[in-house]
C-alpha cells in the first residue's frame, strides 16, 4: 500500500492542468485567494498536490467562494505546521 502522506509538489504547467484554468486565471485566482500562493524552492515555485486538490474538490462540492477561501487561508497557515 503506497504511502497517503507523500505530498508531491506541482510545478505551474501540472497545477494549471490540475486546475483547468490557464496562466492569467490560474494568478488571478492566487491574488483572490481562490488558489493557494505557489512555495518557493530556490529560484523555482510549486503547489503543494494536496492544496490544488482540495480546492479542485470544494469547487465540485459547489462551495461557495467564501468558503474556498477560507479554504485556501487555512491552507496556507498549515503550512507552518506541516514542518
Amino acid at each position: 500500500m503506497a504511502n497517503q502522506n507523500i505530498i508531491k509538489l506541482l510545478r505551474f504547467s501540472a497545477a494549471s492542468e490540475a486546475t483547468g484554468r490557464p496562466r492569467t486565471s490560474f494568478y488571478r485566482a492566487i491574488k483572490a485567494g481562490l488558489l493557494p500562493p505557489p512555495i518557493k524552492i530556490g529560484e523555482a515555485s510549486a503547489w503543494p498536490d494536496n492544496e490544488i486538490d482540495l480546492v479542485n474538490k470544494a469547487l465540485i462540492a459547489g462551495k461557495s467562494e467564501t468558503d474556498i477561501k477560507k479554504l485556501v487561508s487555512d491552507l496556507v497557515a498549515a503550512r507552518s505546521y506541516a514542518a
